[in-house]
């Protein structure tokens, strides 16, 4: 890399953590181990250079090399990889809802009818807050799943409605609740004429945004009461890794088989998909669940950071995977995680 171009990268990264991440100046010297001066000039030479708009320009060369590899690794579309070392939970997610808000803001321009199909989760719901308003009347916004819990309460990061107040486009809820009482009670809700309508929409939706959630007795499933502690203790028994809006996976991509399951209401997935299915997602207690749904295929796009990436492809490097040289001489010095994380 040349001195230009590390100069280059260094100031998008301090733009990053001090435009988006919303880091004071103190805290990124502190993370880059430089000066508050030095801070000063990278974030006025970012401004200077047009690196900054309304998001940063410039691909950290670190970060585009990431998420190459991971593109290759898994077959994907589409990856983007954010900054984040050194950084806290919340601003990494600060980070990631940024970008992805890049992503579907470039994809909802279209003046096309456009249907986007919607799981729900934080970050999905940060990255819509954070796009720009886009006058769409003629697009459509789909609920991949269903919102209520078995007492009729309804989670905080339901997210198409708010996707649909930032397109004046249309919007589409599942009518139903995330589990059934029964796989009986599940067959009533899905035989509803309005579910069959909105489900087949988010079958042929022109592209899907969705989280990928960990399981564990602390996630949004538990606390949010979808799920019971002895409902997630069955799973975790199971070697549940991760949720995908309600389908549970194992560490290696295949979805559970289990009374639970069979309550199920949410949108049918599956692995492979055709169509744009793009996941929003990082930070280290999601690391496993990542890597169980690029194993699985159940995304084709992925929006993460930095330090997720390096754990992905460090797993891969210890599973005897390879990596173009120039990666190899990137990341290969790295200590090998071991397969359970």
């Amino acid at each position: 890399m040349t001195k230009s171009r590390g100069r280059t990268d260094l100031s998008a990264r301090a733009a990053w953590m001090y435009y988006i991440g919303g880091q004071t100046q103190y805290e990124i010297a502190d993370n880059l181990g430089i000066s508050r001066q030095v801070v000063q000039r990278l974030i006025a030479t970012a401004s200077a250079d047009n690196l900054v708009s309304f998001q940063i320009v410039h691909h950290i060369s670190d970060c585009a090399t990431l998420a190459s590899a991971l593109a290759k690794k898994y077959d994907l579309q589409l990856c983007k990889v954010v900054p984040s070392a050194t950084l806290d939970n919340n601003a990494c997610q600060q980070m990631i809802a940024s970008a992805a808000a890049e992503v579907m803001y470039r994809m909802l321009m279209t003046s096309q009818d456009f249907t986007v199909a919607l799981g729900s989760g934080r970050t999905l719901r940060s990255a819509i807050e954070k796009m720009p308003e886009l006058i769409r009347p003629q697009h459509s916004c789909v609920s991949l799943i269903g919102a209520m819990t078995a007492d009729g309460t309804t989670t905080r990061y339901d997210v198409p409605l708010l996707m649909a107040g930032k397109t004046q486009g249309k919007y589409f809820i599942l009518p139903a609740p995330m589990f059934a009482d029964t796989p009986q009670d599940r067959e009533l809700w899905c035989q509803h004429r309005i579910y069959k309508l909105v489900t087949d929409k988010a079958r042929t939706a022109d592209a899907t945004f969705l989280g990928i959630g960990e399981v564990s007795l602390s996630c949004p499933l538990c606390l949010e009461g979808f799920v019971s502690t002895d409902e997630m203790q069955q799973q975790l028994g199971e070697q549940a890794t991760a949720e995908i809006i309600g389908h549970i996976i194992n560490r290696e991509g295949i979805r559970l088989s289990n009374p639970l399951q069979q309550r199920l209401t949410s949108a049918p997935v599956a692995p492979d998909p055709v169509r744009p299915t793009i996941a929003f997602a990082g930070g280290r207690t999601k690391h496993r669940a990542i890597r169980a749904a690029l194993r699985g295929r159940w995304i084709n796009g992925l929006v993460t950071d930095e330090e997720t990436a390096r754990y992905l492809l460090e797993l891969n490097l210890s599973e005897g995977a390879e990596l173009p040289l120039q990666e190899k001489a990137r990341f290969g010095n790295k200590k090998s995680l071991s397969p359970d994380g």
